[in-house]
């Protein structure tokens, strides 16, 4: 039997014009919805980044030194550079002030033509394309080296203000502060001097006197005796709260030991004889190792071995009114060897003192400075000073120790060594049979697998 079907037209006309009008408000919401959706995307972009860094070392971002660096500058910091229009000059700048820009908003960068402006150029005293100036609280500092060490030290040094002057005695064969013999310190005192300082040498005997702006005054390694009255003046120095820095070495303190006595610190006779040197491949006894450093402001946070040649143990005996601590300790396998450091050495349970041995030490007490305000002095007494020679400054952390040393005595805690980035992603180095592997793949390997492939299609292509 046949079955009937009606359709009702009016009524799938009324559901196909509702079906559209609905299909046309979908869309103009869809439409309203994704605009709003972007312009709120757009405004959280005003308002938030995100940025990150793969590189190995993440030398495409601030080090964590310079960041607090930059917590510490307050205020407005003015970046100008004197660079021709060549865009990648211009690019490096901008990438690199960038870098400070994410931490410090009102940090600002303004470009010079120094062609289109010389009458600027002769009142900087602008002597290359590209040289930076950066102003900051009235003062100012040009940088040419373009980098994160440069213009973090340029700030650092900005944000010293003033003068802190280092003073080294001289006269009595102490290390020199600019000299270039390996026992001398220039190399560590440019590196101080980068950082804002600056460092001048006195004699005593001429000169009776140390300077009253002096930060810190510092006795490196003297050879032979100083004259009573020498020492008087440094005892002096130190009773009216100077600060000071004394780099010994094993043997005589010729005529210090008053000096000694008055800051309670006892230098022990020998020199230190550290085993753990010959893992790595050190042969000489005289050397000592420190790897673990106590809870002190110099060695916060510092992770890295230090190398002490020719190093002399120290006791502390903190005089009343001071605070003191050791703050490098050598291993306990290590101690102070009293004999002849040739042959066959063992520790001699008669003549020598066991470790662990400190070989640093500081002390510090509140004192009243010259307008009566409360202020701290503090003393950093070490049993080596060639650990910061040009001859082994370089070795392990020996240049950030010392620079923390010279930070913590200058009371800038918070400028601690600034490391700097390096590389090692930027070079590859492939050994003879990975250059042979890679030369026979793209000059052979890849082609005929191509040829392959092609030779392959065209033979299926002719089956068809």
């Amino acid at each position: 039997m046949p079955i009937a079907y009606s359709i009702n037209w009016k009524y799938l006309m009324e559901v196909t014009r509702k079906s559209r009008r609905q299909v046309r408000l979908q869309n103009i919401l869809f439409v309203v919805l994704f605009i709003g959706v972007l312009g709120l995307l757009a405004w959280l972009s005003t308002r938030y980044n995100y940025q990150a860094d793969w590189t190995a070392t993440g030398r495409n971002t601030l080090s964590q030194a310079s960041v607090a660096l930059l917590k510490e500058v307050r205020g407005p910091v003015i970046v100008t550079a004197f660079a021709r229009e060549a865009e990648p000059l211009r690019k490096r700048i901008s990438e690199v002030v960038g870098l400070y820009q994410r931490h410090k908003s009102d940090m600002r960068l303004i470009f010079i033509n120094p062609d289109a402006e010389p009458d600027k150029v002769r009142e900087q005293g602008i002597t290359a394309d590209g040289e930076m100036v950066i102003q900051y609280a009235g003062r100012m500092e040009k940088l040419k080296d373009l980098g994160e060490q440069s213009l973090t030290n340029a700030l650092q040094r900005l944000a010293r203000g003033g003068e802190r002057w280092i003073v080294f005695l001289e006269g009595h064969g102490e290390r020199n502060p600019h000299g270039r013999a390996n026992h001398d310190l220039g190399s560590w005192i440019g590196q101080v001097e980068a950082k804002g300082f600056k460092a001048q040498t006195i004699n005593l005997a001429s000169h009776p006197q140390i300077p009253v702006n002096a930060t810190a005054l510092v006795v490196a390694g003297p050879q032979v005796d100083f004259l009573p009255g020498e020492v008087k003046l440094i005892q002096d120095y130190v009773a009216h709260g100077g600060n000071l820095l004394w780099l010994g070495d094993p043997g005589s303190l010729h005529g210090l030991k008053p000096l000694a006595q008055q800051l309670g610190v006892e230098f022990l006779p020998g020199v230190i004889v550290d085993p753990a040197t010959q893992a790595f491949s050190i042969n000489n006894p005289a050397f000592a190792l420190v790897a673990d450093y106590g809870d002190h402001p110099v060695t916060q946070g510092f992770n890295v071995v230090t190398l002490f040649p020719l190093a002399n143990g120290l006791k502390l005996t903190a005089p009343a009114g001071w605070d003191g601590q050791p703050f490098l300790m050598t291993g306990e396998r290590s101690w102070s060897e009293s004999g002849r450091l040739s042959g066959e050495i063992s520790f001699n349970q008669g003549g020598d003192i066991a470790g662990p041995l400190a070989i640093g030490v500081s002390l510090n007490r509140e004192v009243k400075d010259t307008g009566g305000k409360d202020m701290q002095q503090r003393v950093v007494v070490l049993g080596d000073g060639d650990f910061l020679s040009n001859a082994y400054l370089g070795n392990g952390g020996n240049l950030n120790l010392g620079m923390n040393i010279v930070n913590w005595l200058s009371h800038d805690d918070a400028f601690i060594a600034i490391p700097v980035k390096t590389a090692p992603d930027l070079s590859l180095n492939l050994s003879q049979t990975h250059y042979a592997v890679i030369g026979v793949g793209f000059l052979v390997v890849i082609p005929a697998m191509l040829a392959g492939s092609g030779l392959l299609i065209w033979l299926r292509r002719r089956k068809r």
